[in-house]
Parts: C-alpha cells; structure tokens; sequence
C-alpha cells in the first residue's frame, strides 16, 4: 500500500524534504523523466520532474523554469539538497520514466533523449544511477517514501520498488 503523498512534484518542477513524515510523488510520467536523490545519513529525499533534455534550446525558459530541462533541473535539485545538508558524494539516484509515448511524433525520440540527457548531467557531476525504471511505451508514477528513501514506482497494472 503506498502512503498519501504530501510533496507533490508537477511537471518541471523539483521538491526537496528532509521531513521523515513526507511521502513525496510526482504523476504522469510519460516522455519526462523522474529523477530522485536520497541522502540517507541525513534522510534527505529529493524529486525532480523534466520534460527536456537540453536548457541550450531556450535559455530564457531555462532560467525562469530550469526544471523543465535535465541539466539546469538537476544542478537545480543539488543546489536545493546541499541547502538543507546534502553532501553530493553520499547521494543516491533513482530515476524513471523516459517512455515513447504514441501522443506525439515518434521521431523526436523525447524520452529516449530525456533519458540520455540525465544520464550525461549525472556522470557530469560525478553521480551514478543505483536504479532505473525508464523507457519502453507506458506512463509512471513516482513516490518517495523520505523516512526510508524507497522508490515506489506505479504503473498500468503494475507496482514495484526501485
């Protein structure tokens, strides 16, 4: 059974909690991907929801909305974790999502480029991925449990831990 969130994440968007009580989640995640940090020393849980691979393709709307682009969301994300405590090196990363839907045109391969766009800004910062859930053709939803920094990842007909 998974718990009422309390943080919701919407799209192109980023929430952090260091709150043991708070269940944070973010919906829909279709082409987006969602990236989750843990800090576990400090139970620290945050969520990011981008839509777009790359800010270089509108660099204002990557600085009034860096969540909706990989690399300015995810710089956004750690800056957002290291203020409430977070030390980089003791961060761990889940991400889901990425997923061709068949609602738009298939040859922009959105989640597919969303996918390796987090992958690249991650290694960038010197983060891996402990877990992934991504791809294929079906929509997500994320929950962070903040107490634990278990990743519950649902979908059509589908629960399952990450």
């Amino acid at each position: 059974m998974i718990a009422m969130p309390k943080i919701i994440v919407g799209v192109s968007d980023a929430k952090v909690s260091n709150s043991p009580t708070d269940i944070v989640a973010t919906y829909s995640l279709g082409s987006c991907v969602g990236v989750c940090l843990y800090e576990p020393r400090l139970k620290i849980g945050g969520m990011l929801h981008f839509q777009l691979p790359e800010s270089k393709i509108d660099a204002v709307k990557a600085k009034n909305r860096p969540d909706m682009f990989a690399d300015t969301g995810l710089t956004h994300l750690l800056e957002m974790m290291q203020a409430k405590g977070a030390r980089r090196a003791g961060l761990t990363v889940k991400i889901a999502g990425g997923a061709s839907m068949q609602n738009g045109p298939n040859s922009f391969e959105i989640g597919k480029r969303n996918c390796i766009a987090i992958r690249k800004a991650l290694w960038k910062v010197g983060l891996m991925i402990k877990a992934a859930d991504v791809e294929g053709s079906i929509a997500r939803t994320l929950f962070m449990d903040v107490s634990t920094g278990i990743i519950t990842v649902k979908s059509p007909g589908n629960v399952k831990e990450l």
